[in-house]
């Protein structure tokens, strides 16, 4: 399957007025850290509060008139941003979700109208019920990465960052499943061949990163992370995130829960705002030093917002917290 920018911009036409124009806005306190401008894009400002909006606004808008419903897996924001384009147009939407999925983003999307069925302790346990709600219902399956029209709706995040700043020099990619980082890395180097995607995720069940090292899709173990929204496989059959990530990701970066956790007092702190564990693994890389020399202007992309309030305000305070089988060690924050 061949993936091209021409895809991104049918994408953007699709989404236009619903999920796009997030702002775009520098962090002083960052600059500072990594020597460079750093910029963010805010797409925890999106109606469901998670870029994920644009690529389920994307697919269930190019979805035949007939069409019954949609299933899809989710770890959170992607079944929140089926669920809203689904009502939107009218249908049915069924989400499965593991039980690591926490409650807060389960009833998120419940609230939105959706039906949601918890399955397993893995996304891949969920992504097969997926497939069977799609083989056995009559819905239309939408992969949270693995569908063009919803890798072409996150490559818009790429295409308004380079609308905006033509200088930007490299971008640091939250990492999953891979669909925000192909369309990021497809829509900028389209652009910009010279500038540097980097995907950075957490160093526990990075799917995607083995699947590159490997040449292939494989299957990893999931564990519990402040980052949760970056858990589950990438696919054993994937079609089109991997060989997008491989071809044009120009590095990996792993961090760790005590660095995802100070990320997020950082962006509380520093520049008051909430983001989830998912949306602070770009900061985190900088401030743990792992991120090579970067050439300036930096961007990175603060997916969403949508997590447990509690346990932020515990992370905020500096209490330890206990997220599923992790716990996670308090600390003050410091600058």
């Amino acid at each position: 399957m061949i993936f091209t920018l021409a895809d991104i911009l049918a994408a953007q036409a699709r989404i236009k007025g619903v999920a796009d124009q997030t702002p775009f806005i520098p962090s002083p306190f960052m600059s500072a850290a990594c020597g460079q401008e750093f910029l963010m894009k805010m797409e925890n400002m999106q109606p469901v509060g998670a870029f994920k909006l644009r690529g389920a606004v994307s697919a269930v808008m190019a979805l035949c008139e007939d069409v019954r419903g949609v299933t899809c897996c989710s770890t959170g924001n992607h079944g929140r941003g089926i669920a809203f384009a689904a009502a939107k147009r009218g249908i049915k939407a069924v989400i499965c979700m593991s039980s690591l999925v926490p409650t807060a983003k389960v009833e998120a999307v419940r609230a939105l109208g959706a039906e949601v069925r918890i399955i397993g302790t893995t996304q891949d346990e969920a992504m097969h019920e997926s497939q069977r709600i799609c083989e056995s219902e009559g819905l239309v399956e939408i992969s949270p990465f693995d569908d063009p029209h919803v890798i072409g709706g996150q490559g818009t995040i790429g295409l308004e960052m380079l609308e905006a700043r033509p200088d930007l020099e490299t971008i640091l990619v939250p990492l999953s499943g891979g669909g925000l980082a192909a369309g990021v890395a497809t829509a900028a180097k389209a652009i910009n061949p010279r500038i540097r995607v980097i995907g950075i995720t957490m160093d526990r069940g990075a799917a995607m990163y083995e699947s590159v090292k490997a040449n292939t899709p494989v299957e990893v173990p999931e564990f519990s992370s402040l980052a949760d929204s970056l858990g589950g496989g990438i696919g054993l059959k994937n079609r089109l995130s991997f060989q997008i990530c491989r071809d044009l990701i120009d590095d990996y970066i792993l961090v760790t829960e005590d660095e995802i956790r100070h990320a997020m007092q950082v962006m509380f702190y520093e520049d008051r705002m909430v983001a989830e564990g998912a949306s602070v693994v770009g900061m985190a890389a900088v401030l743990s030093g792992k991120s090579p020399a970067l050439g300036g202007p930096v961007a990175t992309i603060v997916t969403g917002r949508n997590l447990d309030m509690p346990t932020f305000a515990h992370i905020m305070m500096g209490q330890d917290v206990s997220i599923g089988k992790l716990r996670v060690k308090g600390v003050s924050y410091a600058a």
